[in-house]
């Protein structure tokens, strides 16, 4: 794996996602999801609502980096925080 340059918080990227897919899985087969409606306009459930939240992090990150000068750290918390009322309320 040479070819990449595998930095600490790259590292911690991945190993945060991968052990997110690895706890809903083994969550899910304990306790099936039921779909629900939140704030969101259709009915999700909690896989979906992980999805949507990684794709919103993402988003948001990439805005960051773009129109921004600042840290990231502002940008991993409101991505958190967004996460965790998407998971809650979503």
């Amino acid at each position: 794996m040479g070819w990449m340059a595998w930095t600490t918080p790259t590292a911690l990227f991945f190993v945060v996602i991968f052990t997110l897919l690895t706890v809903m899985g083994v969550w899910e087969q304990r306790s099936p999801t039921r779909a629900r409606r939140g704030f969101l306009p259709l009915d999700t459930t909690r896989g979906d609502r992980l999805f949507i939240g990684l794709l919103s992090t993402a988003f948001v990150h990439m805005a960051w980096l773009g129109f921004s000068d600042w840290p990231v750290w502002p940008a991993m918390i409101l991505s958190l925080a967004f996460m965790a009322a998407l998971g809650r309320w979503g």
